[in-house]
């Protein structure tokens, strides 16, 4: 199975999209979007999170590749920046500790 991290660094998405998500990740409050955009304020493990906007981003660009009237460009920069900032929080989580000696 391929890795998490390894799907969503093969996206490929505009540069202007994922350059609006970059700046905004500096604003991410993880539990008032995620409360937003998936139902839930009390985020749980980092994984399933991404798994479910993993599949909402990429129902946004389907739409946006296929011109659809419904397509907003300002939710999709807002599922990007919580993807991004998701993604950074389980690169962090597997990162391993620096053993500190007293």
């Amino acid at each position: 199975m391929i890795d998490l991290l390894t799907m969503l660094s093969g996206l490929k998405r505009p540069k202007t999209l994922i350059r609006a998500a970059r700046i905004g990740m500096r604003d991410y409050r993880r539990e008032t979007v995620l409360r937003r955009l998936l139902g839930f304020g009390h985020p749980t493990e980092t994984t399933p999170i991404l798994f479910a906007l993993m599949e909402m981003e990429a129902e946004m660009n389907e739409d946006r590749t296929g011109n659809t009237a419904g397509y907003s460009p300002m939710r999709h920069v807002e599922v990007m920046i919580a993807l991004m900032s998701e993604a950074d929080l389980l690169r962090a989580s597997r990162l391993p500790q620096a053993s500190t000696q007293t």
